[in-house]
């Protein structure tokens, strides 16, 4: 099996690839959709900045990152393929149904339902592409599977955006969530389960439904090396998840920038740096990473320094083109951290054990940042409005850019234990 496992790493593993990149730019189209629709659902629905910093965080992440963890044990035992099938489906089914709520309790309702389904479709993942990749090659194939995040958030912004302006912002939720229903029936017939491990080495893959060696959890969780890149991963995220929710609103509240041209800009922004700062960290994970495993977090925490100055520089751009060349540059430094990152957690724990592990990391990670930092945002925005009116949101953002430090730090001190707790 193992053989055979080898024999697929040519053109048939590029094409799983392809798929779960696919799947994984629906993930993010879905759950990234609802920033570029915020002006015109808060109109309709009369919310506050902290209702939609609610729905596009907490809401979403209470069961993402509270189911993540048991459906990610079921993928250690029981097919990954299947799992993230039934979740393409599940999710991009509520993330149609966000097109019929009619009031705030409804669309948060869909939302967490979003999150029930997405809870299923990134863990199994990074356990197929390491069952699929040699090591190797594991975090260009992980940054390879990140670039979901920039094209499914740039598709979000742009296809969201368009469709509200020709439609309703209702359309547009129920457009992207139907393609995604249609999607999932496609994938489960090109994926197929591959062995266990068997891209580790001489030793024998791992027999499909065969259990992982008890008290797998209890063992990453003695490991500081998990808890530092877990915490420092999420006060990225903080800052991460929040600046990309609350920008479109930014644009048209701080520049007056109209739907469409929000649309594009911010789309074409995501693209083209978050393409390229998925895979320059993926390449230097691999390239650094090989010698010397603390430069999968050395590289990020370096990133997020550089990234802290343009940001704020950025958001003091007033000329469209100045913001979009210094929004360029954070807006690739902020996704570095993608391929290094999961590599390393993926050499926490056994092969057998990795969905799990993955989701362990993905529970802290989207807990606090995502949970906390689309609410972050909107709280600020509301308590700094009385002072500061339209341009509130703008000295909301300076407020979380900190956490970009708080990150780094952590980075460096996981890389100075992470030769401790890896394993070959």
């Amino acid at each position: 099996m193992a053989q055979d496992a080898r024999a697929a790493s040519g053109g048939y593993r590029i094409v799983v690839l392809a798929i779960l990149i696919l799947a994984y730019t629906f993930n993010f189209l879905d759950r990234q959709i609802l920033g570029i629709l915020a002006g015109p659902i808060k109109q309709e629905l009369g919310l506050t900045d902290s209702q939609l910093g609610l729905m596009g965080g907490l809401a979403f992440a209470l069961f993402y990152t509270g189911l993540g963890i048991p459906i990610a044990w079921l993928a250690d035992r029981w097919s990954r393929t299947w799992i993230m099938t039934g979740a393409l489906a599940l999710w991009s089914g509520f993330t149609a149904l966000c097109g019929l709520a009619g009031g705030f309790w409804q669309l948060f309702l869909c939302r967490m339902g979003v999150g029930v389904g997405e809870a299923g479709g990134v863990a199994p993942a990074y356990s197929l592409i390491a069952d699929y990749f040699p090591k190797e090659q594991r975090a260009r194939a992980l940054a390879a599977y990140s670039f979901g995040i920039p094209i499914g958030s740039a598709l979000g912004i742009l296809f969201g955006g368009l469709i509200a302006h020709a439609i309703d912002w209702r359309a547009a939720f129920i457009v992207v969530g139907l393609a995604g229903v249609a999607l999932a029936p496609i994938f489960r017939l090109v994926v197929k389960e591959p062995p266990r491990g068997a891209m580790e080495g001489p030793a024998a893959p791992i027999p499909a439904g065969a259990a992982p060696p008890r008290g797998g959890i209890g063992r990453l969780l003695a490991k500081p090396a998990f808890w530092l890149i877990s915490l420092g991963a999420a006060a990225s995220s903080v800052c991460g998840y929040g600046v990309a929710f609350w920008l479109p609103s930014f644009f048209e509240r701080s520049l007056g920038m109209n739907l469409v041209d929000r649309s594009l800009f911010l789309g074409s922004m995501t693209l083209v740096g978050g393409v390229a700062g998925v895979w320059l960290g993926g390449w230097l994970g691999d390239r650094l990473g090989r010698a010397r495993p603390a430069f999968y977090l050395l590289v990020p925490a370096a990133a997020f320094l550089v990234a802290l100055p343009c940001f704020f520089l950025a958001i003091q751009a007033q000329n469209l083109w100045l913001a979009f060349v210094l929004f360029l540059i954070p807006t690739g430094l902020n996704l570095v951290w993608l391929g290094p990152v999961i590599t390393a957690v993926q050499h926490l724990v056994a092969p057998a054990e990795r969905s799990t592990a993955s989701a362990c990391f993905l529970f802290v990670n989207n807990l606090i940042g995502l949970g906390l930092g689309t609410w972050f945002f909107g709280a600020v925005s509301d308590a700094l409005a009385p002072h500061f009116g339209a341009e509130s949101l703008r000295y909301a953002i300076y407020s979380g850019l900190g956490f970009y430090l708080v990150s780094a730090g952590l980075f460096v001190l996981a890389a100075r234990r992470l030769h401790h707790d890896w394993v070959e």
